[in-house]
């Protein structure tokens, strides 16, 4: 699966591992980017399955005078039984390759079950739970 990045990639930097750089209108593999969880999210366990927890706002401000009483400051979101196989496998090392082969078993080869897997991983960094990066060779 090849999709094009005609805004921002992450590359390899000495600080934080990957720095911002612009391709024009160049194609990246999905299968070479390694999916990076985003640092705003946090992770809850509820039995087998995954819970992400994110900020219902974005700045404190916000929360204090904007977040009812009673209300969670966070939104969550429970990852069925497949989605917490993913999830546990992004690590910020892994490429998307590396994380379908892993992930074989688990879906017992299913057939077409690396487009499942890559889709779903498009969509969480659509959806801000993930970053996909490539790596500086």
């Amino acid at each position: 699966m090849v999709i094009s990045w005609k805004s921002l990639i992450f590359r390899n930097n000495r600080k934080s591992g990957y720095r911002m750089m612009e391709i024009p209108e160049g194609k990246v593999s999905l299968l070479d980017a390694v999916p990076v969880r985003c640092g705003h999210i946090t992770t809850e366990w509820e039995g087998e399955c995954a819970v992400l927890a994110y900020p219902r706002f974005k700045y404190e401000w916000m929360r204090r005078f904007l977040l009812p009483k009673g209300m969670s400051p966070d939104i969550h979101v429970r990852l069925e039984e497949h989605g917490t196989a993913v999830w546990e496998l992004i690590d910020g090392k892994r490429n998307v390759r590396e994380i379908i082969e892993k992930l074989a078993d688990h879906f017992q080869n299913e057939e077409g079950y690396e487009l499942r897997v890559s889709a779903y991983l498009s969509q969480m960094q659509k959806d801000g739970f993930i970053k996909l990066v490539i790596p500086v060779v």
